[in-house]
């Protein structure tokens, strides 16, 4: 991303008479950060069942219900293109719709969906041969194979055959710490779908509405914008903001109420974490105190990102967990918290005190993460939670996330 050059969410074509993403570049980008960092590593290959680590590599997706099932696998040799295992008529469709996928490198492959079907039909089995025979090929069987996560009878059987057996997690988090200026629109694209969903939301948001409605809207809209994958709207409100329930129920919101709300979807797999805070129809002199609070939390951290600073000095300017009512930083983890946004929810960096204060990591440019404050208020139910998306660059920090939030949003106020 130029420094002179405005964070475009310029919508969801592309047109012949503007820049706009370019899914080639994208591709191209992520599968060479994905190489760099395996070949830096003590791995001959990566083998990869995590679904956004697939994604990177293979330019793939297959959401929905297989997303959880670990039956799609890919593998990534030191000098080879990536092969990808895939559930079965999804092979025949990359083959004619992804040619930036070698042919014969699309494969069929199911391993027992999570154990549906067992180890002893012999699936897994044949599946490490076949892989094993790959690496032989490759010639990097004698070398580790890292494994970002993985069912335990597969990774058993992975031993079994004699191959040795790595984490490389932590080397592909590494790889997509740092996203390029096409990761960074398609990430600015989705959270202007949110600024308009929370537009939606205050219109609505009147005694007699229940937090599900609100659920119910916020899906329906993103889905109409374009969204691919609306993975969580949390709605919160009243009693159930203090302690924070991380959820949603049927409850009606009242007159007067505090209520907060966290949009999690993904445009083209990009995601956001985006919460906003607002009181209906009036507010209480306790519920702007904590809105206060926490926004003074929150732009503190926002003013401690720095390039060449690190997640350490952001994660000091946060309250400690004794100071808003918790008996450690573990029981409140998740509250004063930032964590990077791209194909997955929880990248690098990840804040806190509970880990940033003795294992920090330096803040580069092309960082993208959401900074979370959360403070009680003095009524003993009320809450305010606030969260804003940041985009690292040379020139500063840039927020992706517009709605109002500077000061306590009274919707439709009496």
């Amino acid at each position: 991303m130029a420094n002179n050059t405005p964070l475009q969410a310029p919508g969801h074509m592309g047109v012949d008479y503007e820049m706009r993403v370019d899914f080639d570049r994208l591709r191209k980008y992520r599968i060479r950060r994905a190489k760099e960092s395996l070949n830096s590593s003590d791995c001959g290959a990566f083998l990869l069942f995590d679904f956004y680590n697939i994604r990177y590599t293979t330019q793939s997706w297959v959401g929905g219900a297989l997303g959880d099932k670990m039956t799609r696998y890919a593998l990534l040799t030191r000098d080879g293109e990536p092969m990808l295992w895939d559930f079965g008529s999804a092979v025949r469709h990359h083959k004619l719709y992804s040619p930036w996928l070698k042919v014969e490198n699309n494969r069929p492959g199911m391993l027992g969906m999570r154990g549906a079907v067992a180890p002893s039909a012999g699936l897994m089995e044949s599946a490490i041969k076949e892989i094993k025979g790959l690496l032989e090929d490759a010639g990097v069987a004698h070398l580790p194979v890292g494994v970002d996560i993985v069912e335990p009878a597969f990774l058993f059987e992975m031993q079994r055959q004699g191959l040795t057996v790595v984490d490389c997690q932590q080397e592909m988090l590494d790889a997509r710490l740092i996203k390029n200026q096409d990761e960074i629109m398609l990430l600015n694209q989705a959270a202007a779908m949110v600024d308009g969903v929370y537009q939606n939301i205050v219109d609505v948001l009147k005694p007699g509405i229940r937090e599900n409605e609100i659920v119910a809207l916020a899906n329906k809209r993103l889905y109409e914008m374009g969204s691919d994958q609306v993975e969580a709207i949390n709605a919160i409100s009243g009693e159930r903001c203090n302690p924070h329930p991380h959820n949603f129920t049927d409850r009606l919101i009242r007159p007067g109420d505090q209520a907060f709300f966290d949009i999690i979807h993904s445009f083209n797999g990009y995601r956001t974490c985006y919460y906003r805070t607002f009181a209906v129809g009036s507010s209480t002199p306790s519920q702007r105190d904590a809105y206060t609070k926490a926004r003074e939390w929150m732009d503190a951290a926002i003013d401690a990102v720095k390039v060449g600073t690190d997640t350490a000095a952001i994660a000091k300017v946060w309250p400690k967990a004794e100071e808003f009512g918790f008996d450690s930083e573990l029981a409140a983890f998740g509250l004063q918290f930032g964590h990077g946004l791209g194909l997955g929810l929880h990248e690098r960096p990840i804040i806190s005190r509970l880990n940033s204060l003795d294992n920090p990591i330096e803040i580069r440019p092309g960082m993208v993460f959401a900074l979370e404050t959360y403070c009680p208020a003095s009524d003993g139910v009320s809450a305010a939670r606030i969260e804003e998306e940041v985009v690292v660059t040379d020139s500063g920090v840039h927020i992706l996330t517009k709605f109002p939030a500077q000061e306590l949003f009274v919707a439709n106020p009496y």
